[in-house]
């Protein structure tokens, strides 16, 4: 498949997200991924043409600079802790709108924008578009824990049936460690059939900050095609 194409899709995908539902007067969350550099773009120029007064809550380092780069009005949630819209992206979607994220470790912070948003609007590409969780995404469940904690996780997640991995840092010797000073395991469970019962088994154990697993928090997602199209699902 021609790599302009599915970056042409991507793009569609997040200019038809915001174009449909960017409006005067909202506060915003903004997550991460490639596809939210496009929408945060978007919404950067549709700003600069008439001034919307928005107000843009970042989840990462990443979308904070994008947000500035746009010349968007940036807070936090301590000022605004009821966000109307969140833009983000995801790993793998499956056809119940349940979520993997996490893959650019940023998952705990952007589970808690979307958690406090009236709506999560998901913003990805075709090959992230699943039956099942675990069908698409071969990396495992993104899984952030307290650095003490990790060794004993990585026995209890593999008595789960999962394959653990510490994710490791690209540019420096030693674990990634994440914007919570935190470290991140990424399970491999293989296909997920039941994803709220093992989010609920995992949140149990101590060490455990927060999943990867955002299930039953979408309300809509824009896929970008093969073809360039888009595909919108609404949640059921």
């Amino acid at each position: 498949m021609n790599d302009n194409l599915i970056e042409q899709g991507k793009k569609n995908a997040a200019l038809k997200a915001v174009d449909e539902n960017i409006k005067k007067d909202l506060i915003i969350g903004i997550g991460s991924g490639s596809t939210i550099v496009y929408a945060v773009n978007r919404i950067g120029e549709i700003n600069q043409e008439n001034d919307l007064n928005l107000i843009c809550i970042p989840s990462s380092f990443q979308a904070r600079q994008l947000i500035l780069e746009n010349n968007l009005k940036i807070a936090s949630l301590d000022e605004y802790p009821e966000i109307d819209i969140d833009l983000d992206g995801a790993d793998e979607i499956d056809q119940n709108l349940n979520l993997i994220k996490g893959g650019g470790g940023c998952l705990v912070q952007e589970k808690i924008l979307a958690s406090n948003s009236k709506k999560l609007i998901i913003i990805v590409d075709y090959r992230k578009n699943s039956k099942k969780l675990g069908q698409q995404w071969k990396k495992g469940v993104p899984i952030e824990v307290i650095p003490m904690s990790y060794v004993p996780l990585l026995r209890k997640f593999s008595k789960m049936g999962g394959k653990p991995t510490l994710r490791m840092a690209q540019a420096k010797a030693g674990p990634l460690v994440s914007d919570n000073n935190n470290f991140i395991i990424d399970v491999d469970f293989g296909i997920i059939k039941n994803p709220q019962e093992l989010n609920i088994k995992l949140l149990s154990l101590p060490g455990v900050v927060d999943t990867g697993l955002f299930l039953d928090m979408t309300n809509k997602a824009y896929i970008g095609q093969q073809n360039g199209q888009v595909l919108v699902l609404n949640k059921k």
